[in-house]
């Protein structure tokens, strides 16, 4: 069964800002459409990725030893990180709150580094396995990097809703913008991946497949004259 067209055979590169497909006959540099530049590939996409993730990766882990929030109850105050407030979470009965910011701030995070290094390895030594699945698990990663977040919101909500009811004070401290770091660079990684990389290999061998085709074995014997 023929395979159907790509876009580079087609001479066409989709514009990521308006979903254009553009002609690359002239080799324009914005589409015509939303003047956004246009790039047949995400420019320098896996060193951009790879340094993405390790600043992500760097960050990760003060983000979790240092406290994120001081809390002060009738005078006492003491400094929670974000394991530590899971925990309270738990043993003040709200495993609900304490389960969310478990998978937002630490099991996220975590899932995102292991895919993003998966998908980094597979493209740079050329691997054809599981083409479609690491195709959607790049969706996968994107998908639950908007949900990040939920922990600087929950430290948000808490604390404004502690002082709105005059029952002590909360303030932030340096955990949280580790943090907030870890969500921004995790982000950036996943954005500057481009997964059509996935795929690259495989139109290659492909194209070089179609463009040398079998030639048919011949005799270098000379033939035998007919006839006596």
């Amino acid at each position: 069964m023929k395979r159907p067209p790509t876009a580079s055979e087609l001479n066409l590169c989709l514009c990521h800002s308006c979903g254009l497909a553009c002609d690359m006959t002239d080799e324009p540099h914005e589409c015509p459409r939303c003047d956004a530049p246009l790039h047949r590939r995400k420019t320098n996409s896996l060193t951009r990725t790879w340094a993405y993730m390790l600043a992500a990766l760097a960050f990760y882990v003060p983000a979790n030893l240092l406290p994120v929030m001081n809390t002060v109850m009738l005078g006492n105050g003491a400094d929670s990180t974000i394991m530590s407030g899971v925990l309270e979470f738990w043993e003040a009965g709200a495993w609900d709150i304490a389960l969310i910011i478990f998978i937002a701030s630490i099991a996220v995070p975590g899932v995102k580094f292991v895919a993003l290094t998966l998908l980094l390895v597979t493209v740079q030594r050329n691997s054809d396995w599981a083409r479609k699945e690491r195709s959607k698990l790049y969706r996968f990663v994107e998908l639950i990097g908007y949900w990040s977040m939920l922990d600087v919101l929950v430290v948000a909500l808490v604390a404004a809703l502690v002082k709105f009811q005059a029952l002590g004070d909360i303030e932030p401290r340096p955990g949280i913008l580790f943090f907030g770091l870890v969500v921004v660079f995790t982000m950036l990684a996943a954005m500057s991946f481009d997964p059509r990389l996935i795929w690259d290999k495989d139109t290659s061998d492909t194209i070089s497949h179609a463009a040398s085709p079998t030639t048919p074995a011949t005799d270098d014997a000379a033939p035998e004259p007919t006839g006596a």
